[in-house]
């Protein structure tokens, strides 16, 4: 069975810094791509960021430059540092992992970013 718990989410200001987490636990394992989407209000889930298991990163376009995602395979745990918010920002942010073996994804519960101007 896998979970992924993601934390760190909260309310923050225009301007300022947030890192979320998201820990996988049960048959994820460290070449197993993870990634973080977003889903704002009225709005579709869309990728954020993504890294593999050797640690190449994918980012989208909104966050280059703003954003890092990271990973520590020995806690199997990845991270989203997210710098320069920006009120578009808000949304709430889901972990996802790929088991490779199988090609199946699992989600976590989401966080809550908010973002205030």
């Amino acid at each position: 069975q896998v979970q992924l718990v993601e934390s760190g989410g909260g309310l923050v200001q225009a301007g300022g810094s947030l890192r979320i987490s998201c820990a996988a636990s049960g048959s994820i394992s460290s070449t197993d791509p993870m990634g973080w989407y977003r889903q704002a209000p009225g709005g579709q889930r869309e990728l954020v960021a993504d890294i593999t298991g050797g640690s190449r990163t994918n980012y989208a376009d909104s966050v280059k430059g703003r954003f890092t995602i990271s990973r520590d395979n020995a806690k199997n745990t990845v991270y989203l540092q997210m710098n320069s918010l920006k009120p578009e920002d808000t949304a709430v942010y889901y972990c996802k992992a790929v088991r490779r073996v199988t090609g199946y994804a699992y989600w976590g519960q989401g966080t809550q970013v908010t973002v205030s101007s």
